[in-house]
């Protein structure tokens, strides 16, 4: 059996056999060559982990390459938060840091050269014509009229449109091959266009750029990369870019494919990204709804958790589409062991406790994380007057409505057992605004003295004590499995979910959680996991529900086993 077959996935078993056999010298260089023209999101990710993963289990490096040849959609704004993500999730460069906007002498010269061995010509068609000209995968494609000009015709004009003296859209240059290849790639693909933009490394000093596909792999050539791992949809492309290689009898890395990442209730597309922010769905790249590295951050994500999730659905040939559910079902075993425990009312209900002293302050004493004693404990105050969640009381209890309602006992997590003895509604709406409640003064922290077991517990804030906060909750984007999944004549923005965002303005937390710091996460007993927002401050605290309570991945987990 080859290492192949035994290794962890297919493609550390390329590259250990690839090893083996002494191919590439033993060396490993992979690259993630992300384009700078948006924020990365949770596929390129899994991009991150497998290539810079894969230069730490052979030894070898990890290139972080931005192929930057498109000048009217790219900007140092997204060269910048790329990089900070690829830090955060716990990657270095180190010295590997690259632009394919560094080879464009290069890949200027290699285009010269196609045109001196007849691979190449300048072209007049127009953009429209030339997708006309192209054909489809029943039709083969026609020849451009230009394709048979001289080699010193296609020279001089190359020449004038590298020296400015061409409009936009006058002249391309493309690759002579096969305009009845089945492969519509070879079909003469453009490697040159006119564009007279600004390039935020280059300035003004190239009115012409490569296409993406004739720089990208003589990029990985340049840099000697041994192993280029991409996802699934450059597999067509691979022919081309192994004709470049061939044509201009250069350096070639291994091209490999893996299955891309799919999630259900996501969509991935940069372009249906962009969409949402364009038409303010959502409230730019870090909404902390949206897929991106930085709206995950923002939601209170951890780099652990991203990379540990990306190590669980591991690396495919085959498309597939993975439950948001792992995702989450990762994120919580992570915060489960970090957060510490501290409570908060979202929806609260005032709760006066009649027969307890008026000024009277007593410190409950709370376990900070059950699951890592070493985080200690905390007080925190409890008073005559306090806050639970409207949720938790019931004037007319349902089945199995186990919390407060009248005449019921409950327990204030860590502190007494109370009873509620009365309502009082607003005289307007007859919404009940605030509860009348007894203590029972033997059920100190929580457990009474005679025994007697209550099966509601609620979270309390005290009203005297209570820092004013904003909440975010935030749920699924989109309320379907597949969101570009809709009826003909439907938009795929109409499965967007309405209570993707909910705004609690007036939630109550308990004393101190103002001054935590943006990023810092918490659980929110019996709520969820919740992260101080970027924008919050002591005077103004915001924080953002990063994910619920609930692990539906963990019941469906069980229920496929029971199955």
């Amino acid at each position: 059996m080859t290492q192949a077959e035994t290794s962890v996935d297919f493609v550390r078993g390329i590259i250990a056999d690839d090893n083996r056999s002494g191919k590439f010298g033993g060396r490993v260089v992979t690259r993630f060559p992300p384009e700078p023209n948006g924020h990365l999101h949770i596929g390129h990710a899994k991009s991150i982990c497998l290539n810079f993963g894969l230069a730490a289990d052979f030894d070898g490096v990890c290139h972080l390459r931005f192929d930057d040849t498109n000048p009217s959609r790219e900007d140092m704004e997204f060269v910048e938060s790329i990089q900070e993500d690829v830090r955060w999730l716990g990657y270095d460069w180190g010295d590997n840091l690259f632009y394919a906007s560094d080879y464009f002498g290069q890949l200027y010269e290699y285009a010269t050269k196609l045109i001196e061995n007849g691979k190449a010509y300048v072209c007049d068609l127009t953009g429209d014509e030339v997708r006309e000209y192209r054909g489809n995968l029943t039709e083969r494609g026609k020849e451009s009229p230009y394709r048979n000009r001289t080699v010193e015709e296609n020279l001089n004009l190359f020449k004038s449109m590298r020296a400015g003296f061409f409009e936009e859209g006058r002249h391309t240059l493309r690759a002579k091959i096969d305009m009845a290849a089945p492969n519509l790639n070879l079909r003469d693909p453009v490697l040159y266009r006119i564009l007279k933009q600004t390039h935020h490394r280059t300035g003004d000093e190239w009115p012409i750029y490569p296409m993406y596909d004739f720089a990208h792999g003589q990029s990985d050539s340049i840099e000697n990369v041994t192993h280029s791992v991409c996802t699934l949809e450059f597999e067509d492309h691979r022919p081309l870019y192994d004709w470049f290689l061939n044509e201009l009898d250069i350096y070639r890395s291994q091209q490999i494919e893996f299955a891309r990442l799919n999630i259900t209730h996501t969509v991935l597309s940069k372009r249906r990204l962009i969409e949402l922010i364009n038409g303010g769905y959502v409230n730019g790249w870090d909404d902390p709804r949206m897929p991106t590295i930085s709206g995950l951050r923002r939601r209170g994500y951890t780099p652990e958790a991203l990379r540990n999730f990306c190590d669980r659905i591991s690396v495919a040939r085959r498309d597939n589409t993975v439950e948001i559910a792992l995702l989450e079902h990762t994120l919580r075993d992570d915060l489960n062991k970090r957060s510490p425990r501290v409570m908060g009312v979202l929806d609260p209900l005032k709760v006066v406790i009649e027969n307890y002293p008026e000024g009277k302050v007593e410190d409950i004493i709370s376990t900070n994380n059950p699951e890592d004693l070493t985080m200690g404990e905390r007080n925190v105050p409890f008073t005559r007057v306090v806050y639970i969640e409207k949720d938790d009381f019931r004037e007319v209890p349902p089945p199995k409505f186990y919390r407060l309602s009248p005449g019921r006992e409950v327990r204030l997590k860590d502190a007494y057992y109370i009873t509620c003895n009365s309502v009082v509604k607003d005289e307007t709406t007859g919404e009940v605004i605030e509860l009348r409640c007894t203590y029972d003064p033997n059920t100190f922290g929580g457990t009474s003295a005679d025994g007697r077991k209550v099966r509601g517990t609620a979270h309390w804030v005290s009203e005297e004590y209570a820092v004013d906060a904003e909440v975010r909750v935030y749920d699924h984007l989109f309320t379907t499995l597949d969101p570009d999944d809709v009826p003909e004549g439907s938009d795929w923005k109409d499965n967007i979910n309405p209570d993707s965002m909910v705004v609690m303005e007036s939630a109550k937390l308990e004393p101190g959680l103002n001054q935590a710091k943006p990023g810092e996460r918490f659980q929110f007993l019996r709520l969820g996991y919740f992260c101080v927002d970027k924008d919050s401050t002591p005077e103004a605290p915001i924080f953002n529900r990063t994910v619920a309570l609930r692990d539906t991945w963990a019941r469906m987990d069980q229920d496929r086993k029971k199955n």
